[in-house]
């Protein structure tokens, strides 16, 4: 899969898994997206910030089919997901409830993102690249002795 890209993603975020780095650069279009449609003088849209919180579920969905598709033990990893994702949705009804600001909630959201993928998806990624160097038998390689 191609990278859409508007230069949102950081390169260095970029951790080189062509369908991932596409998704994080959606989600950093939709929170960019957000904060421009957070300054206008129409009202908020609520559906909006639930798509984003949508996505974000889609995205880690497929992380999770990568990680199974190479055979990487992805507990832990989908554990911090779904820890996210209810922080995130809570972050959110505080927003809807009037207990948060909308550009707090942003700020937050687009802070907890690069950090994820600083910390989690890095090495997530060189998990998935490192398996796939591998042979399917598992054994590596090695030169004949002659």
């Amino acid at each position: 899969m191609e990278i859409n890209s508007t230069g949102l993603l950081p390169e260095a975020l970029v951790i080189d898994l062509p369908e991932i780095d596409a998704q994080h650069e959606e989600i950093f279009q939709r929170i960019e997206s957000l904060k421009g449609a957070c300054f206008g003088t129409e009202p908020v849209r609520f559906s909006t910030f639930d798509s984003l919180l949508d996505y974000l579920e889609h995205h880690f969905t497929t992380e999770k089919r990568i990680a199974r598709e190479v055979g990487i033990d992805f507990l832990d990893h989908d554990a911090v997901h779904r820890e996210n994702l209810q922080s995130l949705r809570k972050a959110f009804d505080e927003v809807r409830n009037g207990a948060r600001d909308v550009h707090s909630f942003l700020r937050y959201a687009e802070y907890w993102f690069e950090r994820h993928i600083s910390e989690e998806d890095k090495p997530f990624a060189a998990s998935v690249r490192s398996r796939k160097a591998r042979p399917a038998n598992g054994i590596p390689a090695v030169a004949p002795i002659i």
